[in-house]
């Protein structure tokens, strides 16, 4: 049985060439282009999985998180970006968003992200345990997905950030305390 997933994005080259990749992986793909259709479909096709593409031509997809989450509360919904930072991290995580994934991205990483539990995602969720991350162990879970999937390349992840080289230094050697924290 392929697995529903509906993409919203407005870049027809890259939507087709997600399509094209998880169509080969088993994912029966549903493409739109606007928040209002990316609704309408989840109503119709009751997509087990959604990928967001955070800014779209006149909106942003971060509004329709929480709808979408409460139209499919089991399905796996992954917010994807070319101007990843951490507050939208945080806001997507917020809002219901169970993955933030940076722009661009290999198939690899998709299917990963897609493939991933709920329960043992990086930055999935703002609890883990029952106990409820602070902001600053959200920033710094996103900080080391983002660092994991730059192998470990500080510039790299600066750069992916947004941020100065020196100041993704001075992050990483403050991790932030807490218990239900995993590294």
């Amino acid at each position: 049985m392929p697995k529903k997933l509906l993409l919203v994005e407005d870049d027809t080259l890259f939507a087709n060439t997600v399509i094209r990749r998880l169509t080969k992986h088993g994912f029966n793909c549903h493409h739109v282009d606007s928040n209002s259709e990316a609704l309408l479909v989840c109503r119709r096709h009751e997509p087990d999985y959604i990928l967001l593409d955070m800014k779209l031509a006149q909106e942003t997809t971060l509004g329709i998180i929480s709808p979408l989450r409460k139209l499919r509360p089991a399905s796996r919904i992954i917010l994807l970006t070319g101007f990843a930072s951490i507050a939208t991290a945080v806001d997507a995580i917020k809002l219901g968003a169970d993955d933030y994934l940076s722009k661009p991205l290999d198939t690899q990483t998709l299917l990963a992200a897609l493939n991933k539990s709920n329960a043992s995602s990086i930055v999935t969720d703002t609890e883990i345990d029952g106990a409820t991350l602070s902001t600053e162990q959200v920033e710094w879970q996103h900080i080391q997905q983002v660092l994991k999937a730059n192998d470990g390349n500080i510039s790299a992840t600066a750069r992916q950030l947004s941020m100065h080289r020196r100041t993704l230094q001075r992050k990483l050697q403050k991790k932030p305390q807490g218990e239900s924290l995993k590294s």
